[in-house]
């Protein structure tokens, strides 16, 4: 898949961009955007919720976007890290091989690989083992990402199990593992969508999954 920016997670809300756009205004622009649905926690979640990025291709198309739930992911090396809930949940088009909109090259197809993928990089882009020296970190992180992208890839594995879970209402069956930095699931919503998720400190047991009527409340 191939991503090349992202809106989101750089600008505040409270603030104004240099085109005196307010950043809020930007970041769900960015979702408006999108041509399928955004999917989120569903009512039964009653906790914060939020924008975070979105993904695009070389041609400004919307490929994927995330919506947090509970606290902010952050990247800390302490305890205060272990004690953080949340749940992030990633939409992302389903679409066939492709040429790029700009005719300079081929996309690949989005699967439900493609949104494990992106939820179990996302997992470690915000923890790491509170014992790690920073130095290193970056040579961890190439190395586990690398580990969940072999993951992502095979996720008739061993190192994945079946967990059923509502998708506006309905039962569906979503791919799952679980770490020591949290879990990570993948799985269609209706073939239009593929869901991933990820969290930490809120179990996965017991999460739903409904499509957002107005993104723009986000804003």
């Amino acid at each position: 898949m191939e991503t090349t920016s992202r809106v989101g997670a750089e600008d505040a809300p409270g603030t104004v961009t240099a085109e005196g756009v307010p950043a809020a205004r930007r970041i769900v622009d960015g979702y408006l955007a999108a041509t399928f649905p955004w999917y989120g926690l569903d009512e039964a979640f009653t906790g914060p919720r939020r924008l975070m990025q979105v993904g695009t291709a070389a041609d400004g198309t919307v490929q994927h976007g995330s919506i947090g739930h509970g606290d902010e992911p952050s990247v800390r090396a302490d305890a205060g890290a272990e004690k953080q809930r949340f749940a992030v949940v990633v939409s992302m088009a389903s679409s066939p091989v492709r040429r790029s909109g700009d005719g300079t090259g081929v996309l690949d197809a989005t699967t439900v690989s493609s949104a494990a993928w992106l939820a179990g990089s996302a997992l470690l882009a915000c923890t790491w083992p509170p014992q790690m020296d920073h130095a290193l970190r970056d040579d961890w992180l190439d190395q586990q990402t690398e580990t969940a992208f072999e993951l992502a890839d095979d996720l008739d594995g061993p190192a994945w199990s079946v967990l059923s879970l509502p998708v506006d209402g309905v039962p569906v069956p979503f791919h799952y593992r679980e770490s020591e930095f949290g879990w990570v699931l993948a799985g269609s919503a209706h073939g239009e969508v593929h869901i991933g998720a990820y969290g930490r400190g809120m179990s996965a047991y017991g999460l739903g999954f409904s499509v957002i009527g107005d993104i723009a409340t986000y804003a």
